[in-house]
């Protein structure tokens, strides 16, 4: 069965957020990664209609992408846009939801039931950022992302080799309609004037970084939501050596990690993604530990 799916945009914390929602029941936020182009129905686009038919699935475009408002305050990006969320969820007047965060997605996720851990349910990160981004260089997908606006600027190859070659396992199953959605909303002249996710740099930089390795906040070893990491072994942007980090971390977080499976879960592995996270959010989970 498919759900009929909404969009509009509200005010909230003096910033614009668009948002797709489907479906009814407990509210499950979904956040979307950082990459080039990226924005929560695209992001999402294989599960949104698969977990409406139990939840009500709210689908943001965070701040700096889609059609959000494009500011972002790059000395705490983690914290701003958690707060961005929260004021969003305030704005629908959803005081507590489940939250799914996919890389830079996942990192804000974490970040906001760090900061207010009444206001969420149960948690899924899925290849998140912000764990152990401190203790080693970037992986290759990472500065492949980090440099899409630098150099000659951004262009369609560039995002195509970026998607193909370093956020799914299987380049040839992303087909060109997709790289090019994605393509035009990269080259937004706003967003190309300030893009969303670069690497720090200044003197405020060791700092910024600092607060972005999520796994140095001593608040993460008493955070008891009940947490689903999900990782990709082949994950070439964020390295899957932080699934167990995570499980080891944190006191209710459960691992699932499949192989000849890239940064993009939700994606490569539509089905099974689907049928984890619906069980996991239920009421009468097998997967929470509660």
């Amino acid at each position: 069965m498919t759900t009929t799916v909404t969009e509009r945009t509200v005010r909230a914390a003096d910033k614009d957020i668009f948002f797709a929602e489907a479906g009814a029941g407990p509210a499950v936020v979904m956040l979307h990664g950082g990459g080039p182009g990226a924005s929560g129905v695209t992001n999402y686009s294989r599960n949104i209609d698969a977990l409406a038919q139990r939840y009500r699935v709210i689908v943001p475009d965070m701040p700096g992408y889609g059609t959000s408002d494009k500011h972002i305050d790059k000395t705490d990006p983690f914290g701003y846009l958690a707060d961005a969320i929260r004021a969003l969820l305030d704005e629908l007047d959803v005081d507590t939801a489940h939250l799914v965060g996919n890389s830079y997605g996942g990192a804000a996720a974490l970040r906001l039931a760090l900061d207010t851990p009444h206001r969420v349910g149960k948690l899924v990160l899925m290849g998140p950022g912000g764990i152990g981004t401190t203790r080693m260089l970037p992986t290759a997908g990472l500065k492949n992302l980090l440099s899409y606006y630098s150099g000659d600027g951004p262009s369609r190859g560039k995002l195509a080799d970026f998607i193909r070659n370093y956020l799914v396992y299987d380049g040839a199953s992303v087909p060109d309609d997709l790289i090019d959605v994605r393509y035009r909303a990269s080259i937004d002249p706003e967003v190309v004037a300030h893009p969303p996710l670069s690497r720090p740099s200044g003197a405020m930089a060791l700092r910024t970084l600092w607060r972005m390795d999520l796994t140095r906040d001593s608040r993460l070893k008493k955070l008891q939501t009940p947490t689903l990491v999900l990782w990709g072994r082949d994950d070439k942007v964020n390295r899957p050596a932080g699934g167990p980090m995570l499980l080891n971390l944190m006191p209710n977080a459960q691992l699932v990690m499949t192989s000849h499976t890239g940064h993009w879960m939700q994606w490569e592995r539509a089905g099974l993604f689907n049928e984890l996270v619906a069980e996991f959010l239920s009421p009468d989970s097998s997967l929470a530990h509660v």
